[in-house]
């Protein structure tokens, strides 16, 4: 059975889904979920990440992280976690720019929240000499301060749609007409958790929320204020959903969500006023990527790594600088938000 034919017969059986429930199934399905039976990344795949761009991402995140663990007095046993790695790129480059750090790798526990078990294997592969540590979910991280990164974790949670109706709200769901799934809209209802939105909204206008981004940051911002740490967020969105984001990407192109369920990657722009919203510590300002990197020095990596290369190799380098960097590229549409104990700094690169 392919991925469409299990959601039309559960669409016959209860009735129309939830975009959430929709996109749980087509990334996490245990058997035919895109996550769970494909390797999605690279120029092989359906789309690229910044660790998989350069190298100087992984080693500018790993250095403020490091320098966070500094600032708040080293502690002698920490955490070191991130949220989704991929192919473990990214925590293979933070682990490589930090060896020169006096203690951070005797200190740290790599551990590593990973739903994928295709993925599980090429980050046992990339961190082998690390001995890292896989969780299904941060409820399980150890009792300890804790370093954590999230680059493009938050955006293939799943969301719930709404659209607004007067004073009240109609969902968004997935059901399907002549064998194929469409888009359709609930009856209109009250949604007190959407209070908020009825002042800066209009009739017709459409939100997005994301139901698992708040479980998942209490449980972390608990940690870092009870035992210390910090925690930086990279992610692709803006300040309060308004508007539908919901993308398919498939061999790095734009595809409808709906069309080959289980077979494109399915995500939405994050909320940061949701994110800021949730934390039970303090939490920096959000700044858009390419300001983040550039006050970590990425100009001068670059700079240092370019006198080494030439040619193909060169060009390549200056674009991956640029991709990261600038305003029309991933500079402004990622945004970097760092999460800290209440009464301490920030990591660095970003401002209180």
């Amino acid at each position: 059975m392919i991925l469409k034919e299990h959601i039309l017969a559960r669409i016959a059986a209860n009735g129309p889904i939830s975009v959430a429930n929709y996109m749980a199934d087509c990334l996490l399905h245990p058997t035919l979920g895109y996550y769970t039976t494909q390797d999605p990344l690279g120029a092989a795949g359906d789309f690229t990440t910044a660790p998989e761009i350069s190298q100087m991402f992984g080693e500018l995140i790993g250095l403020s992280l490091a320098q966070a663990w500094i600032d708040q007095g080293a502690p002698d046993r920490f955490v070191l976690a991130e949220l989704g790695p991929g192919r473990g790129t990214l925590m293979a480059d933070i682990l490589r720019a930090t060896k020169g750090v006096s203690g951070f790798h005797a200190a740290a526990q790599i551990h590593l929240i990973e739903a994928s078990p295709v993925l599980r294997e090429a980050q046992a592969k990339a961190l082998d000499q690390y001995d890292p540590t896989w969780h299904d979910t941060v409820a399980t991280l150890p009792d300890m301060p804790i370093f954590l990164v999230a680059n493009e974790f938050f955006d293939a949670l799943p969301i719930r749609q709404f659209v607004r109706d007067g004073s009240g709200w109609r969902e968004r769901h997935v059901g399907a007409k002549g064998g194929n799934l469409v888009f359709g809209l609930a009856q209109n209802s009250q949604q007190p958790a959407l209070a908020h939105r009825v002042d800066d909204t209009k009739d017709g206008d459409l939100i997005e929320d994301c139901p698992a981004l708040a479980p998942i940051l209490s449980e972390i911002t608990a940690r870092i204020e009870a035992n210390s740490g910090a925690a930086l967020i990279i992610d692709y969105g803006d300040w309060r959903s308004l508007g539908d984001t919901l993308q398919a990407l498939q061999k790095h192109a734009s595809v409808d969500p709906l069309t080959e369920p289980g077979c494109a990657d399915l995500t939405a722009h994050v909320d940061f006023e949701a994110i800021c919203s949730a934390l039970v510590c303090a939490h920096s300002r959000v700044t858009p990527q390419g300001v983040f990197l550039e006050r970590l020095g990425i100009t001068q990596r670059a700079q240092f790594l370019a006198q080494t290369l030439s040619g193909t190799a060169l060009d390549q380098h200056i674009a991956a600088h640029r991709r990261l960097t600038h305003p029309e590229e991933m500079g402004n549409l990622f945004k970097v938000v760092g999460l800290y104990p209440k009464g301490k700094t920030p990591p660095p690169g970003l401002d209180p």
